[in-house]
């Protein structure tokens, strides 16, 4: 099963309801990868405040940083391979990127960041974008 991480900007909670404006999006992540935990998926969360050493020790995000930024967080990685950007993805996206949904979802995620299978992700391929 593929393994499934998502950064996140630093955030004072992860439920999103904190505060007197709550992150809609938060909450749908939230009961997302938890039901994708309840259903055996490999998924983690982590948040640039509370798990910095997770941005550093990973290569791919630990460049991704490096060129883009906190302000292109959240980053969805799934198996060392980023497929998306700047938003949350789906419950279905999920599920595929887990190999428990539509596999079609993940070229079409790939896709919409203009990677291609031959690529291996936004730093390799002919790009050389890092």
């Amino acid at each position: 099963m593929a393994a499934i991480r998502i950064y996140e900007p630093a955030l004072c909670c992860e439920s999103g309801v904190c505060g007197p404006d709550s992150d809609a999006s938060l909450v749908t992540v939230k009961a997302d990868v938890r039901r994708l935990k309840d259903l055996g998926a490999d998924i983690e969360r982590h948040n640039l405040a509370t798990d910095p050493t997770s941005f550093i020790e990973n290569d791919t995000v630990r460049g991704f940083m490096h060129t883009v930024g906190s302000k292109g967080l959240p980053l969805t990685v799934v198996d060392g391979v980023t497929v998306a950007t700047g938003t949350y993805p789906s419950r279905d996206q999920l599920l595929a990127f887990a190999g428990l949904g539509d596999s079609s979802k993940i070229e079409i995620a790939r896709s919409e960041l203009g990677l291609t299978a031959k690529s291996g992700g936004c730093c390799g391929g002919v790009s050389g974008c890092c």
